[in-house]
């Protein structure tokens, strides 16, 4: 167990941080400090004392970033009582089902999406309350005690700090360092979501690595636009920022690169999270069409030439994402290689790590200036790692990793618990890869889809759709094997289409092209037989991860 405890973080951050600004809706631009946030969080501590909610209790949360979704967020767990944050993109049923399952006893809610909800599908709430008003939307406690409770918040509030709220009142509960902290849903590819526990000594695993890697440092600034509901953007543009006095400016959802880079612009973010879709539209739309005209390829053919483009195009990416970041984080999903390789050679300050919900969610990361490219970053200090391979450095095997952020279980689900965990600690990622002796991990695939060839030869679709989608009409894929045959499955790209003037009755025809030129750059035993158009966009989940299932 770590030595550090998370609450006692919070409260001395918030303490020492007092008149630091900390959150900020981009939208709005209403600022609350750190010394607001406390005096938020007290508020809502008083109002689950006087509403019935004991430690250990489940509290669900659903929205987009907003300061309040922070606030009921980081006074759940300050509580002692347990978040259930539910991603807005779920659908009705989904959430319903994962509030039920998760014993939640009260929710928090935007009001359109409270609009598609039926409360007699959800019988253990005791109340469901809005995130843009904090209203109460139902009830089904008697007298109706809640709205009550709400309504008298500010006078009992008052009288409970009759000299104010001020730094020395912040007490938060000291407890065990395994306390159930999140229950996080899932977006799984395979069938419905699992409930991931996470403890405290999970998620300070996590916050301690970010301030100790300095990701975050007092008075730094960062934009959250990665789903908070989600541990990637929880961990990092959440509860690593607020444990040490960065400013954390909130972007509602995932924008288009258009207008992220302009918030990034304005803010001025010193450390920039990212999934690799902004990466690499970024790519496609703005550097591959500058980098692919005669001239410049000719151009970059040249040594002298070459490294002053770079240092241009380099200097021109850095200054939209806001000029002053130490590092792109990349994560949530592997990078294009393509786009990964044209990062490298630009010296663009960019890393790649790797993680999972399951474990709050990193595994592993390495600095920029030490990243090696084409990995997924070193292993944690407070993480092990192994490979089950006979040759973990060379022959690809299971991810199996083990330490302080691996998670306590699926709530309520045994089987698929001990199908992950072994009886030594051990958490089966379900990711093939290979392991250098220093600990750096490569990805290859999904053991789940990875594909047995008839020489025996293991084939990654991964690796394979990568390439396929930096091609010329090529929007999304997935490669599938059909009796003993590889076989691509494509989403064309109808605007790169429009642009050219290509009609859809030359699809097969350009499709073939493609095909042929995939096929010069793959292992023969990964060449594809056929490729198949398919009308319309892969269903994904609410990670926007394709599911793959329903392909096969």
């Amino acid at each position: 167990m770590l030595k550090e405890n998370l609450l006692s973080i919070y409260a001395n951050s918030f303490q020492e941080n007092w008149d630091l600004p900390a959150l900020t809706d981009y939208t709005t631009k209403d600022t609350m400090t750190y010394g607001d946030f406390a005096r938020t969080i007290a508020r809502y501590h008083l109002f689950f004392k006087q509403s019935g909610i004991k430690p250990g209790d489940k509290i669900a949360l659903m929205g987009k970033n907003t300061t309040t979704w922070v606030s009921v967020f980081m006074a759940t767990i300050t509580y002692g009582a347990v978040i259930v944050p539910v991603l807005q993109e779920f659908n009705p049923q989904d959430a319903q089902h994962i509030i039920n399952h998760s014993d939640a006893i009260m929710l928090f809610i935007s009001n359109n999406l409270w609009e598609t909800f039926e409360i007699e599908k959800m019988p253990k709430l005791k109340a469901i309350i809005s995130l843009d008003d904090k209203k109460v939307l139902a009830e089904t406690s008697k007298d109706d005690e809640i709205s009550k409770n709400i309504k008298n918040l500010s006078r009992k509030f008052n009288a409970t700090y009759k000299d104010g709220f001020s730094p020395r009142d912040i007490n938060y509960p000291n407890l065990p360092a395994d306390s159930l902290a999140v229950i996080n849903y899932t977006s799984g590819t395979t069938g419905f979501s699992k409930g991931v526990m996470l403890t405290l000594n999970n998620l300070c695993g996590n916050v301690v690595y970010g301030i100790q890697s300095r990701l975050h440092y007092p008075g730094s600034k960062c934009l959250s636009f990665l789903p908070l509901a989600h541990a990637y953007g929880c961990a990092f543009d959440m509860l690593a920022p607020l444990a040490i006095g960065t400013h954390v400016t909130l972007f509602g959802r995932i924008p288009s690169p258009k207008l992220l880079l302009k918030a990034m612009s304005e803010v001025k973010p010193n450390l920039v999270l990212c999934v690799p879709l902004i990466l690499e539209k970024i790519y496609r739309k703005q550097i591959l069409p500058m980098i692919t005209k005669q001239a410049m390829r000719w151009a970059l053919a040249i040594p002298f030439l070459d490294s002053a483009i770079c240092a241009r195009i380099r200097k021109k990416l850095v200054e939209a994402f806001g000029g002053e970041f130490e590092e792109v984080i990349v994560g949530g999903a592997p990078l294009n290689h393509e786009v990964e390789d044209f990062l490298h050679r630009i010296k663009f300050p960019f890393t790649v790590g790797y993680g999972m919900t399951e474990c709050g969610p990193l595994i592993s990361h390495t600095p920029w200036r030490q990243f090696q490219c084409m990995s997924s970053g070193r292993t944690l200090p407070v993480m092990e790692s192994r490979i089950d391979s006979p040759d973990p450095e060379n022959i690809p095997g299971e991810i199996c990793v083990r330490g302080e952020n691996v998670m306590q279980g699926y709530y309520k689900n045994a089987d698929a618990t001990n199908a992950v965990l072994d009886d030594d600690g051990w958490l089966h990622t379900g990711d093939m890869g290979t392991r250098s002796a220093d600990g750096t991990l490569f990805i290859k695939g999904r053991y789940k889809t990875m594909i047995l060839s008839s020489n025996g030869q293991n084939i990654y679709p991964e690796e394979i759709e990568a390439k396929l989608n930096n091609m010329l009409y090529v929007a999304e894929s997935l490669v599938v094997e059909r009796n003993n045959r590889l076989i691509a499955l494509v989403y064309p790209n109808y605007e790169e289409m429009d642009e050219a003037g290509v009609s859809t009755d030359k699809l097969p025809e350009e499709m073939e092209r493609v095909r042929i030129e995939l096929n010069k750059l793959v292992a023969p035993y990964e060449k594809i037989d056929r490729i198949q158009l398919i009308p319309n966009e892969f269903e994904k989940t609410p990670k926007r991860s394709i599911k793959r299932y329903l392909y096969q």
